[in-house]
């Protein structure tokens, strides 16, 4: 069960990672729970920085979640953190937001890699999201203590300034990642002493103390328990991707022949590293409807595992109608396609069977899946986020013809 700090508590608790805390309910900016939690934080806005000038003492990263634009994401499996900055309208320079949250991001980031690193000057990270309660909608939820870079990124790829468009007009924001620590409980002793500007004392979580020191971090990572996802899992639950997921249902529904290309493209846009070497003609598929490869080494020494795709066009769960459901039957064709040393990968704008995903997880076939929900996240963050952007990407890039027997 879910640990919920109650509002009277905020000014006394340590910060428990996935604990909520919540918020006020009087109706007014005093109900946020992070100013209470964290004082000097303020009680507004995704960045959050507590000192004056350059050097701050902490800083808060908060996010809602439902930035369709700037879509932040935490991989629990991984600990990697992508948060993006605060330049997210037209009509400003990257680092001229009121706020300063980029600035910060560019400071932060320019201490981690300059030489010799400058990690002693580089402010703890505090992530929180929104997280409503029935108390209160202000509530929030700690996701974490993070600092600036990930294990395996390069330099020149954890902070990036990435172009988009609004309203026919160009502006640039940031990209950062983040790791979070393996801290379980930031107690509230540190708390206070980075409110006194003392980051570094014995209350100083071990593993952030450690990373100041060498550079090496250890992520806080959770391997899923969750063996297959429920067919509800599958399905978006946010009114713009359900949107986005008709947008495509409605495009190929009555062909779905032209959706194998589409399928092939969803597949590389998850991944760079796939190759799609053809889509196989309407007739002779063998139960395959595009084949390719997967870059496993180097670019001037490669190495490829080989894959199958096959590509459901099925009714997805829309209120109202009756989905079909990619069954067992669906699955083991395209598992008797495999060669030795292949996979498989199934994308389909409906869900998975219960019974087909289980007997492929037990059995350990190396099968992907790709469901509706999956098709809606991928486009969005590939910039089509709306149901127009798809309904004009589709128009362009697919065209609808013939007929699959």
């Amino acid at each position: 069960m879910t640990k919920i700090v109650p509002f009277s508590q905020l000014g006394t608790t340590d910060l428990v990672v996935d604990a909520v805390y919540e918020g006020g309910n009087s109706g007014t900016a005093a109900d946020d729970p992070i100013s209470k939690l964290l004082p000097g934080s303020g009680n507004q806005g995704g960045f959050r920085a507590a000192g004056r000038g350059e050097q701050k003492k902490f800083v808060v990263l908060y996010t809602s979640g439902e930035d369709k634009d700037w879509p932040d994401h935490l991989n629990l499996s991984t600990g990697q953190f992508v948060y993006h900055g605060d330049n997210k309208t037209p009509g400003h320079e990257l680092h001229d937001t009121r706020r300063g949250g980029n600035r910060i991001l560019r400071s932060a980031f320019d201490n981690l890699h300059s030489v010799p690193p400058s990690r002693d000057n580089i402010p703890p990270f505090f992530v929180f999201e929104k997280y409503p309660t029935e108390k209160s909608s202000r509530s929030v939820r700690f996701r974490g203590l993070a600092v600036p870079g990930f294990t395996g990124l390069a330099a020149t790829s954890d902070l990036v300034a990435v172009w988009k468009s609004s309203d026919g007009q160009r502006f640039q924001n940031y990209q950062a990642s983040f790791t979070i620590l393996d801290v379980p409980v930031v107690q509230r002793g540190w708390l206070i002493d980075l409110g006194k500007d003392s980051g570094s004392s014995k209350n100083s979580p071990h593993s952030w103390l450690e990373w100041i020191r060498t550079g090496r971090c250890k992520a806080l990572t959770a391997e899923s328990t969750t063996d297959i996802r429920e067919p509800a899992e599958q399905f978006p639950t946010s009114p713009a991707k359900i949107s986005i997921l008709r947008a495509v249902w409605t495009h190929f529904k009555d062909n779905p022949v032209a959706f194998e290309a589409f399928a092939a493209r969803i597949f590389q846009m998850h991944d760079q590293r796939v190759i799609i070497d053809n889509i196989t003609r309407a007739s002779v598929d063998g139960g395959r409807d595009a084949v390719g490869r997967y870059l496993l080494g180097l670019d001037d020494d490669p190495v490829y595992a080989e894959f199958s795709l096959e590509a459901k066009c099925y009714q997805p769960p829309f209120e109202g109608a009756k989905p079909t459901t990619v069954g067992v039957a669906d699955v083991a064709r395209l598992i008797s396609r495999l060669k030795h040393r292949q996979f498989g990968a199934l994308v389909t704008t409906s869900v998975i069977g219960r019974q087909a995903y289980k007997e492929v997880r037990e059995d350990r076939h190396p099968i992907i899946f790709l469901c509706g929900k999956d098709i809606a996240d991928i486009l969005s963050s590939n910039g089509f986020n709306t149901a127009q952007l798809v309904e004009t990407f589709l128009k362009n890039e697919f065209e609808i013809s013939g007929s699959k027997t």
